[in-house]
């Protein structure tokens, strides 16, 4: 009878052993058991798919022919027809409001003001874009950033570098709060200097202020805690600028055209046909977006104002397009990523295109080990070279900066034999396009995309393009930010 419990206890203890080890997904290639302790703790973790990130609607990627839809009037040859295939990526439903920003004013002045005034003075917008030489602009110089009235409206006289500082801003209060959401850090209003969280920084374990606990269970056995980390998949990708093809294909809303693989109705804007007013009988005869209608007609007549806006409309004015994004015509003009130059259409890779890559790499000392932090609590980012990161053997690059690839570079200009004379005559800048001289192209220019309120209906076709250096803004352009698409294009709906 004792023989028998005992092999009774030995295959109920057998069975248990094999059930928890069953329990464990295993390596299809090693056969060892993920997530467990006593073989290591090499984790794989559950995951479903990309949390939208606050103010972000889902762009699905595909094919689209890029460039104009519309007769090139200027005869620039800056926007040739070209197919290409965009990535599926997430952007925001609206451009960036006056309230949006402000927030962020707020709170950089709030953390670095006492000490570091000079970065509240940079992130501050330039409010004298609204000035004009023959017009009586001040109440908008006074009022359109801060008064509760526009609150809702998009925020103009922010440059390029603004507008891409706001989004690493933007980064890092997103993921801060899902940390304070997971329990794993605690609500910190008088973070101060250098001790604000950043999300690079806490990623490579150079933050650890306001933590709520050590960290999550790490199942390494040498170790009890850890730091999300990005295997993780809790934290989001950063907040960026769309590039140029992005915006393009986002503003076209090419999915409400398509019946499979045929896109059946050609677009000109943002919405189907090619008029500016709406079809519908319902709305029939308004206006679809917000620009300038004729020479002097801004808002239309009294008492049947065309687009009830003189200068910007509130962000959810209008009707959205198919991807649910508002006003990508009119309102205000867009930054996107790109540097801009006239053959990028023609220059560019056909697979996610854009032009204004500088690789950069984390600075490290002598021995290995991150470099300390900067004054504002950011890591240190130094460009590639030949010397450090072993650039000869690779095959894709060889250089950091390749803004002027197969453009303005050595290989593309005729004018220079050799590097020398090349870099001597500021090849950097665009040499081949005499900056400053006879053009304004260099590789500090930056595209903007789609009509304002100040424009005629030819520039809201989403395939015009225009340019500014990246350090100005004007009362015209605005932003929104955009944000990869990790894993499948489509998502669980798929």
């Amino acid at each position: 009878m004792k023989k028998i419990n005992k092999l009774l206890i030995f295959s109920l203890l057998s069975s248990i052993f094999l059930l928890s080890s069953c329990s464990k997904e295993r390596s299809s290639t090693t056969g060892w058991a993920y997530n467990d302790s006593n073989n290591g703790g090499f984790e794989k973790p559950y995951y479903i798919e990309q949390e939208t990130g606050p103010g972000l609607v889902l762009i699905e990627g595909g094919r689209f022919t890029m460039g104009r839809t519309e007769q090139d009037i200027f005869y620039d040859w800056n926007n040739v027809q070209k197919t290409v295939t965009v990535s599926s990526f997430y952007m925001d439903e609206t451009e960036v409001k006056n309230i949006d920003y402000r927030e962020y004013l707020y709170w950089v002045k709030r953390v670095f003001g006492a000490d570091y005034p000079e970065v509240f003075k940079k992130a501050l917008p330039d409010t004298l874009v609204w000035r004009s030489r023959l017009a009586f602009n001040e109440p908008y110089v006074e009022y359109y950033l801060r008064h509760p009235a526009y609150a809702d409206y998009p925020v103009v006289g922010v440059s390029w570098l603004q507008a891409t500082d706001y989004a690493a801003w933007r980064t890092d209060r997103v993921n801060e709060l899902i940390l304070i959401r997971e329990g794993l850090f605690e609500h910190n209003p008088n973070q101060f200097n250098e001790d604000n969280f950043n999300t690079r920084a806490y990623l490579n374990s150079q933050y650890e202020s306001g933590k709520r606990t050590d960290g999550i269970i790490d199942l390494d056995p040498n170790k009890e805690t850890r730091n999300v980390r990005i295997e993780d998949g809790i934290l989001l990708p950063e907040y960026r600028l769309p590039t140029e093809a992005e915006w393009e294909y986002a503003a076209l809303g090419l999915i409400g055209n398509s019946y499979g693989e045929l896109i059946v109705e050609r677009k000109f804007y943002p919405w189907n046909g090619h008029g500016v007013r709406n079809a519908d009988d319902k709305y029939l005869g308004q206006m679809l977006a917000n620009f300038r209608r004729g020479r002097g007609d801004m808002m239309g007549v009294a008492g049947q104002l065309n687009d009830n806006a003189e200068i910007t409309a509130p962000v959810y004015s209008y009707w959205p397009n198919d991807y649910g994004l508002y006003n990508m015509a009119g309102n205000v003009s867009e930054w996107v990523m790109d540097v801009y130059r006239p053959a990028t259409a023609q220059d560019a890779d056909d697979f996610r295109p854009f032009r204004g890559n500088v690789f950069t790499t984390l600075e490290r000392d002598e021995e290995g080990y991150i470099a300390e932090k900067d004054s504002l609590g950011r890591l240190k980012y130094r460009e590639v070279n030949a010397e450090d990161d072993n650039l000869a053997d690779r095959r894709n690059y060889k250089k950091a900066d390749v803004i002027n690839y197969e453009d303005g570079d050595l290989q593309s200009t005729v004018d220079y034999g050799s590097l020398a004379e090349f870099e001597e005559n500021g090849g950097k800048e665009g040499a081949m396009y005499d900056f400053g001289k006879t053009s304004l192209i260099s590789d500090r220019s930056r595209v903007y995309k789609g009509g304002s309120w100040e424009d005629r209906a030819y520039w809201m076709t989403p395939g015009t393009r225009r340019f500014l250096a990246e350090e100005q803004s004007t009362n015209t352009i605005g932003f929104r930010c955009a944000m990869i698409r990790v894993g499948s294009p489509v998502g669980l709906d798929y």
